[in-house]
């Protein structure tokens, strides 16, 4: 099974700069995809139908902001949307899709980069997160969380360490929870196969950051712990143009 995740920055201005074609050449099995910026109705789903996928939207009420969709070759068993948190289900920041025993997750985790009020949201989502990802490793042994972490694990993670110590994404908190949360039973799947520096997901539009590989790794596919003899590969897509981010591919065996 090969499952990417793709925050597209909008997804009507990535279908415009070829999300389809590229669609149509990697033939992912699940796209989890994040800001999507759109309500299901200004989406233009006969695109993604025509190419086979089954598609499901959760958009946040704010239109144009946020939003996370799933797309699958395979009709899942069930669908939910949400974590059962108001304020955080109000900006379509999760969206679950359950297939046998296995459950996969779109999430936008919250960027704390407008201010205090924000970065604070941030932390309180990280603390909710967690737990509700371990209850439902409880029911659902067989995780993937995928999607826009907006935190840089560690400095091999991150262009330029030592200057971004106390921007957002790369608090020491923040670094701090991902830490925890690696370490109570999930794995950074990308980081289990390549070791190697400077592989990013996210550059920044100013200063030709792309073109110059100053990035950050922000975009993860997670797995628990039950599906760890179930990892075949994992990698990023850099030539991936279509958003600020590129995707990011885990392969399972079946």
């Amino acid at each position: 099974m090969k499952i990417i995740t793709y925050n597209v920055n909008g997804i009507r201005a990535a279908l415009t700069k070829g999300l389809i074609t590229w669609l149509m050449n990697e033939k992912p099995d699940v796209l989890c995809l994040q800001e999507t910026k759109a309500q299901p109705d200004q989406i233009p789903v006969e695109e993604f139908e025509a190419l086979g996928y089954h598609c499901h939207w959760f958009s946040a009420e704010k239109k144009g902001y946020s939003g996370v969709g799933l797309l699958s070759l395979k009709k899942p068993d069930q669908v939910v949307y949400g974590m059962g948190i108001d304020r955080y289900d109000a900006e379509g920041r999760l969206i679950r899709a359950d297939f046998g025993d296995l459950s996969i997750i779109s999430a936008y985790h919250p960027s704390g980069t407008t201010g205090d009020e924000r970065q604070a949201f941030k932390m309180e989502w990280l603390d909710d997160f967690y737990d509700f990802a371990h209850d439902l490793a409880d029911e659902r042994p067989n995780l993937v969380l995928s999607g826009d972490y907006n935190i840089c694990h560690r400095p091999i993670d991150i262009h330029d360490p030592v200057r971004n110590a106390t921007n957002s994404g790369f608090l020491p908190e923040e670094r701090e929870w991902m830490e925890d949360f690696l370490n109570s039973g999930f794995t950074d799947t990308f980081r289990y196969f390549n070791k190697h520096p400077h592989h990013y997901t996210w550059w920044s539009y100013r200063a030709g950051a792309r073109t110059r590989n100053l990035g950050w790794r922000i975009d993860y596919n997670m797995t628990s712990e039950p599906l760890r003899n179930r990892l075949s590969g994992a990698w990023i897509l850099p030539s991936a143009m279509h958003s600020d981010h590129c995707p990011a591919v885990l392969e399972l065996f079946d």
